[in-house]
């Protein structure tokens, strides 16, 4: 919702030219499906060596170790077999990922009345460029409401909301709070004035492609689709080192993770910076929502997936939408960066705990695949720390330990990334190693913080 530099970086970073669509957009279907299936090819190929390379250069050398420590290998096997489970997921995912395929946009004339929510604070000059890309959307005018809502900003988002609306009068609805009472008021403020058949959330500090509303309406065909989560990709991408690194893991996360959790219909947090969802589902569950607790706090942040969870809890399903894209402005500084993580990591654990009373509710299918997912990406925590103190422990006496290492930990981030080049055909996939690295040794202390401190209320980078 929020300018994650402040209105004055808001400002600086609309100037920035948007790349709309993925390098390969251009191309020809022939060449752009030749292009994925060499990616295929090669994720294929670097799936085998980096199996062959666990097991031959990292498996075989750990348990030469634990016979002459015995003391790690209370550690050490625990963590051999999450490996082993980890191969599977990547495995299971790449499987997964490969089938998706976006589901088809609903035409003009077919469209639903949309209602676009658009919460602001102190977002500066970044509102109106929100703000006109939903007004120039390819989406019928007369079928389309855009409610923006001021949540009691302090800088002159007002004056940008007014004229947007001024220039859109038709289109655009100015709401505003008087003070400031948070994200999560400011939707409910918009659903509550929302008409439409159809709610679409798009952050402040975003803006999305021309394609996108017709495609977020497309997957509403199917009446078990609660909501139709879009791609997000980084706006500010060239305004330094971390926007890059950003970018990658933006892709991974949305272009592979949420297109395979898409295919069973199970996307985990239909993110706030764009998300579709089917008004007739949401209503029943505002109330809820809007006054959730957690250990005896009100929930302020962590909205998106707190909703994800309502509507899958209500047996709706989620999914994913590649076609639907939007460009949101990320932190340029590694303080801001670490504040985000935290914000998000503390709500996955809140709303982690919550999805593991839901998942039993989910149809067998979705279930088996959920409940594999969630307890190996949840056991990495234990299992990453657990590796971390072996190392130290090892490094003192075989300095060829911490090599053996960073060198895994460059080939796995390296193997990671490949997926990145389905989406975009450039050298720009080695920044995910780097982030690799980055969010290693800087960013280690994240989750555990967030664990001790998760009925914390705010926001972080307002």
């Amino acid at each position: 919702m929020t300018s994650i530099e402040g209105s004055g970086p808001a400002a600086a970073a609309s100037a920035l030219p948007i790349r709309i669509g993925a390098a390969t957009g251009g191309d020809s279907w022939e060449t752009a499906g030749a292009w994925a299936c060499f990616v295929y090819a090669l994720i294929f190929f670097a799936f085998a060596a980096l199996c062959g390379f666990q097991l031959h250069g990292v498996v075989a050398r750990l348990l030469r170790v634990a016979h002459e420590h015995s003391g790690i290998r209370l550690f050490l096997y625990p963590s051999l077999l999450w490996m082993a489970m980890g191969l599977a997921l990547l495995a299971l995912r790449t499987a997964i990922w490969i089938a998706y395929r976006p589901r088809p946009a609903v035409q003009p004339e077919m469209a639903p009345v949309l209602s676009v929510i658009i919460p602001a604070y102190n977002e500066g000059t970044m509102v109106s460029h929100a703000i006109e890309s939903v007004a120039r959307a390819n989406y019928p005018h007369d079928r389309l409401q855009i409610l923006v809502i001021d949540d009691g900003s302090t800088d002159d988002t007002w004056s940008h909301i007014s004229r947007a609306a001024a220039r859109h009068p038709s289109m655009v609805t100015p709401l505003r709070h008087d003070r400031n009472q948070g994200k999560r008021a400011a939707l409910a403020l918009g659903f509550a004035n929302a008409r439409g058949e159809v709610f679409v959330t798009l952050d402040s500090d975003s803006v999305i492609e021309p394609h996108a509303l017709l495609a977020l309406a497309g997957p509403f065909a199917d009446p078990r689709i609660g909501a139709v989560a879009g791609k997000v990709l980084v706006y500010n991408r060239d305004a330094g080192l971390i926007p890059q690194m950003l970018h990658v893991r933006y892709i991974l996360a949305f272009d592979m993770l949420r297109s395979v959790e898409s295919v069973y219909r199970n996307v985990y947090c239909c993110p706030g910076a764009l998300t579709a969802y089917r008004a007739a589902a949401v209503r029943p569950l505002l109330d809820r929502w809007r006054n959730q607790r957690f250990l005896g706090r009100r929930c302020t942040f962590g909205e998106d997936r707190a909703m994800t969870n309502y509507l899958l809890e209500a047996g709706y399903d989620t999914v994913y939408q590649r076609s639907a894209v939007v460009h949101t402005v990320v932190p340029t500084r590694w303080v801001k960066m670490c504040k985000m993580m935290l914000r998000w990591e503390r709500s996955g654990v809140r709303e982690d705990l919550r999805f593991a009373r839901i998942v039993w509710r989910r149809p067998w299918r979705s279930r088996s695949i959920a409940l594999f997912d969630r307890f190996v990406i949840n056991v990495r925590h234990p299992v990453y720390y657990a590796s971390l103190g072996i190392v130290a422990i090892l490094a003192a006496e075989h300095p060829s330990m911490l090599v053996r290492f960073l060198t895994t930990m460059g080939f796995v981030a390296l193997f990671n990334t490949l997926y990145f080049l389905r989406s975009e055909r450039s050298l720009n996939f080695l920044y995910g190693v780097l982030y690799a690295y980055v969010s290693a040794f800087t960013m280690f202390w994240i989750y555990p913080y967030a664990v001790l401190t998760v009925r914390a209320r705010s926001w972080l980078t307002r």
